[in-house]
């Protein structure tokens, strides 16, 4: 991978990024819900993916194909996931943006496509790091590296998917409302979605590091890593929680990241 096509590509993924994320702000000041960002964030993914296998007549590497096949299933799952939630009938806008949109006044318009939507299009861009790796990179093939790495998706991304499933499942249930979900792989870590998430990435950037020079593919997950577990991710799910004893008792016991055996009463 040349430093040359590679930055050709950060750049043509950077305007495709600009103009998806400047319609998306222009759909949010219409619909008046700026929680459609989070549905934008997985298909934003697949914007990029599809502006790569098109850019180039050069045949595209199998793992390119690969990559592409990954993230666009990704990305799909995820918009669904959060559509599906979000803009069910009947629902608010999500507490995080109505809070913003109370809160910033006057400023509300400019804040929230900088803070919102140029901001998220920014982090897109800096997660997107193996992907471009990938697209800048012709002629290679899957290596026993690639093939790990696709291996770790598959773990990543099952574990996302099994998580939500039975996430889902828990708060469908009237019975289970006000309550912490503790079963399954919520009895392993507290997060298992933004974990298996974080795997799902990892795999990506392995593939990205299986092809030559491919090393600043390691960018994105170390990103999300840190978004996950630092900022959007664990935190702002957590603070919502604090002080309730169901909750507070299950986070005495539970990793809060990476399974681990629950501790004992006594261990906690």
């Amino acid at each position: 991978m040349s430093a040359e096509l590679f930055g050709q590509v950060l750049s043509g993924a950077a305007l495709v990024v600009f103009v998806y994320m400047n319609l998306w702000f222009v759909a949010a000041l219409i619909s008046r819900r700026n929680d459609i960002v989070d549905i934008a964030w997985g298909l934003g993914f697949i914007s990029i993916v599809i502006w790569l296998l098109v850019r180039s007549d050069a045949p595209l590497s199998t793992p390119q194909y690969i990559v592409s096949a990954l993230v666009g299933l990704w990305g799909l799952r995820l918009a669904w996931h959060v559509g599906k939630r979000n803009l069910r009938p009947g629902r608010p806008e999500d507490s995080r943006y109505a809070a913003w949109r109370a809160s910033w006044g006057r400023w509300f318009v400019p804040r929230t496509y900088l803070q919102v939507f140029m901001l998220q299009g920014l982090l897109m861009l800096v997660v997107a790091s193996p992907i471009l790796v990938v697209g800048a990179t012709a002629g290679t093939e899957m290596n026993l590296l690639a093939f790990l790495g696709l291996a770790v998706w598959i773990l990543g991304f099952g574990f996302e998917v099994i998580g939500d499933a039975q996430l889902a499942r828990f708060v469908s249930s009237p019975d289970n409302r006000g309550h912490t979900m503790q079963a399954g792989l919520w009895s392993w870590t507290r997060h298992p979605n933004y974990f298996g998430e974080a795997v799902a990435w990892w795999g990506i950037g392995i593939i990205a590091v299986s092809t030559p020079g491919g090393w600043i593919g390691l960018i994105g997950p170390i990103a999300i890593t840190f978004l996950l577990t630092k900022v959007s991710g664990v935190p702002m799910a957590e603070s919502r929680r604090a002080g309730n004893p169901e909750w507070e008792a299950y986070k005495a016991r539970t990793s809060a990241f990476i399974p681990l055996p629950p501790r004992s009463e006594k261990q906690g």
